[in-house]
């Protein structure tokens, strides 16, 4: 297997294993999740990609949440990123679709709004505009490790809150249906997240945070664009341009992703899988979690 730097201190593609490899076999798997643990967001390129190929190799790295509420791929391992219709029409603009898509444009890490949230997501590229729609990541860990120590100090022992609807806000008052907003009410966790394998800390924010505990909302949200901004410097970025049969792999403790637009009239279809967090994570030292009930 080759390991092959891709990225601004992180991230790497992977060459001679692939997908199946690391479904079928334990070596490889061994091989790749002590890459993935290194390097944070892993590439890997002319995969034959099958749903049932996704749910194996996804399933080697831990349990595998169900989407959303109101999502496409509800109550199935797929969260389904496109704006295609069943009927294989575009969404037009303003579309539920097409705003969600703007959404995820924000810079995020998944499911950090959820009990528990994501150790790590796999996107496939199953249908590739033709320009546009790259995925851009920056490395928390690398975030972190450049704040001053006192502000590391102060955040080491912090809580912040995550909401869903928060972030969706940002795009439309309504982009958060109260189906989503019951299903998933804010939740808790703490700012600093621990890699048990090698000890490396990671800064957790994202587009879904909405406060810090024992700060004023104002003051708190301020501090998170602040934190958000130091993170995304374009310096900091690694761009991910998509090609058919390209597959990533990403570490939700330690880094944060958007995507890019691409035209409204071209299609794009991706397919995610979302490995849920456990305490052999990192996911006890997360804790206290609370909710916002």
């Amino acid at each position: 297997m080759e390991v092959i730097p891709l990225g601004p201190g992180f991230a790497a593609e992977i060459r001679g294993v692939g997908l199946s490899e690391v479904a079928e076999h334990d070596s490889a798997y061994r091989a790749v999740r002590a890459a993935f643990e290194e390097h944070s967001v892993l590439v890997f390129r002319d995969q034959q990609v099958t749903d049932t190929l996704q749910v194996a190799f996804s399933r080697r790295f831990g349990p595998l949440e169900t989407a959303k509420a109101a999502s496409r791929g509800e109550g199935t391992p797929f969260s389904i990123l496109t704006n295609v219709e069943p009927d294989g029409s575009l969404v037009p603009p303003g579309h539920k679709e097409e705003l969600r898509a703007r959404a995820n444009q924000l810079w995020h890490t998944d499911s950090c709004f959820k009990i528990p949230p994501a150790l790590a997501s796999v996107l496939s590229a199953r249908t590739v505009a033709r320009t546009g729609g790259e995925t851009e990541f920056v490395s928390m860990r690398l975030t972190w490790e450049r704040l001053p120590a006192d502000l590391r100090k102060r955040l080491d022992s912090a809580y912040a809150w995550h909401d869903y609807a928060h972030s969706r806000g940002k795009i439309a008052p309504h982009l958060a249906s109260e189906r989503e907003r019951a299903t998933m009410p804010a939740v808790c966790w703490r700012m600093r997240w621990r890699n048990p394998v090698n000890g490396r800390d990671a800064l957790y924010i994202a587009s879904h945070t909405c406060g810090i505990e024992g700060m004023e909302r104002a003051e708190a949200l301020q501090l998170i664009d602040e934190l958000t901004g130091l993170a995304t410097r374009p310096e900091h970025v690694y761009q991910h341009r998509w090609r058919d049969g390209d597959v990533i792999m990403w570490d939700n403790r330690a880094t944060l992703h958007r995507g890019r637009p691409w035209p409204l009239d071209e299609p794009r279809y991706m397919i995610r899988t979302t490995i849920s967090a456990t305490d052999a994570d990192g996911l006890a030292e997360m804790w206290p979690q609370r909710s916002a009930a």
